[in-house]
């Protein structure tokens, strides 16, 4: 089996949390926004109990067709097509809640605080949040306020809802969670910046 067959395109990030035990078996693992279930494959070939929503019906449709591949005892209903502001799984049901490259597509101030609402609330108490966005961490200058909230134009050429370390530190608090790692930031040679966001549920 090759590295690409047993881990698929996940984020380097996410494999880190993997390696250092904090995604362990028997976690109850909700990916919001999960796309085409690039972070998904090493969990479903591990047997995790994985479960996926993304509004795109397209996407779900893949990753319904991945997870009968790698996981066929899962059953379909765990991947939805829903929109994150409307998640159908239980409150305080998960272990896991991974939200990667997602919220920095929200529209404006109201979307994001909807998008982030409703996957922290199908978080259990103790259960970690691990959220990769794209910010303005590092790129300040570069990144061009479009006057809709927090939406810049970056200088890659591309539009995003752009989080600062002052908004994810406020948010931590507000949401009753503590950091379980300093927050990360990657800057990509000018053009854009990600940061990778830890949180445990209290």
């Amino acid at each position: 089996m090759t590295l690409d067959e047993q881990f698929g395109a996940i984020d380097i990030y996410l494999f880190d949390q993997i390696l250092r035990r904090r995604i362990a078996p028997g976690d109850r693992i909700v990916d919001a926004g999960c796309g085409m279930g690039r972070n998904l494959v090493y969990l479903l070939r591990e047997g995790y109990e994985v479960h996926g929503a993304d509004a795109d019906p397209d996407a779900i449709a893949e990753v319904r067709a991945l997870a009968a591949r790698l996981a066929p005892s899962l059953p379909p209903e765990n991947f939805r097509a829903e929109p994150l502001e409307a998640l159908s799984f239980p409150e305080r049901w998960a272990s896991v809640v991974i939200s990667s490259a997602v919220l920095h597509f929200a529209r404006d101030d109201a979307q994001f605080e909807a998008m982030l609402a409703g996957s922290w609330r199908v978080l259990a108490s103790g259960g970690m949040f691990f959220c990769r966005l794209a910010s303005t961490i590092g790129i300040e200058s570069e990144a061009e306020p479009l006057g809709n909230g927090r939406r810049y134009r970056l200088p890659d050429g591309t539009a995003r809802y752009l989080a600062d370390e002052a908004l994810l530190m406020a948010l931590t608090e507000r949401l009753g969670g503590r950091l379980l790692d300093p927050l990360k930031t990657t800057v990509v040679q000018g053009q854009r910046s990600m940061t990778t966001w830890v949180v445990r549920k209290d």
